[in-house]
């Protein structure tokens, strides 16, 4: 039982690094404008994927310091969950 929550949660915490990788990659592909935004797919997916994404990326954004331009919280994140995927593939074995 434990085994197939834990491949479960694993399964949940691979998605949704996908999504973040998809999310952030159509992100720049609007800011170098090789995607417009009037685009109405990409921006839908990237709209809906913003507003799944960003009340998790902004308690992460309010901890680290300001660098500008750049924002690597999305990249704080995939490494806290695969930081907890180690975790469950440990409790798994």
């Amino acid at each position: 039982m434990t085994d197939a929550l834990i491949q479960i949660l694993a399964m949940i915490i691979s998605t949704a690094n996908m999504l973040l990788i998809v999310w952030f990659i159509i992100g720049l592909l609007f800011a170098f404008n090789v995607v417009s935004p009037s685009n109405q797919f990409a921006y839908a997916v990237h709209d809906a994927l913003s507003r799944l994404f960003e009340p998790v990326l902004r308690p992460i954004r309010k901890v680290m310091p300001d660098t500008g331009a750049i924002d690597f919280s999305p990249m704080v994140f995939l490494l806290i969950l695969n930081a907890v995927g180690y975790i469950l593939q440990g409790a798994a074995s």
